[in-house]
């Protein structure tokens, strides 16, 4: 309880503390999600990071070991082999070891192939997961720097009140114990007016000070 509660009166700094202190509550629900989901993200971002600047070719075979055939791999094979075969039976060489051989390279070229197709694309979308991680880590980033600015707004706000709070009470008891020291001491009416008419009338003289009524 300060000075301005004793007299009656209220401290305006005190009475603008209590909606100061609701900011943080009061946006922390809407902030703290995605803070929440930002801190997440970044969480699972560094150990990928790490991954891929330690050993990135082990990063691509934890991806290719999920490869399967295309549905269009068995398709191509198909017309190749087919072709292959009706080739090497217009040379006469269809069963030979060089058409088997040429089977062979057929279904491992196009295996190939499909493979890789299907790495590009994994690691394409492998690189567009942590583009998006990356970005919701920036959303966290970006409420948890907004929230701290709002803290330290109101943190100063505060100061601020508190401050002048402080002068608003000094400045009271300043005029306050400048009126008493004017009363005290001679002012017009006061006690020092009062003290020399006494002094003037137990020495026979007549005061021209003011009465007040104190004593006979």
């Amino acid at each position: 309880m300060g000075l301005f509660d004793i007299f009656g009166g209220g401290d305006p700094s005190e009475a603008a503390n209590p909606y100061l202190n609701r900011i943080g509550t009061e946006t922390s629900k809407y902030y703290d999600p995605y803070i929440q989901r930002g801190q997440s993200a970044f969480d699972q971002l560094q150990p990928e990071y790490g991954r891929l600047m330690q050993d990135p070719s082990a990063v691509m075979n934890r991806i290719g070991a999920g490869y399967k055939q295309s549905p269009g791999f068995q398709f191509s094979l198909d017309q190749a082999l087919k072709a292959g075969n009706q080739s090497a039976a217009a040379g006469g060489m269809i069963g030979s070891p060089e058409s088997q051989q040429n089977a062979m390279q057929t279904a491992t070229g196009l295996g190939s192939q499909d493979y890789y197709n299907y790495l590009n694309n994994a690691m394409g979308l492998y690189g567009q997961g942590l583009g998006g991680l990356g970005n919701i880590g920036q959303m966290g980033y970006g409420a948890s720097d907004a929230m701290a600015r709002m803290k330290a707004q109101q943190l100063s706000a505060q100061a601020q009140n508190a401050f002048a709070g402080q002068a608003n009470q000094n400045q009271f008891i300043g005029g306050m114990l400048g009126g008493i020291g004017s009363f005290a001491l001679g002012g017009p009416g006061g006690l020092g007016a009062y003290m020399l008419g006494q002094g003037g009338n137990q020495g026979g003289g007549q005061s021209n000070g003011p009465k007040w009524g104190w004593g006979t």
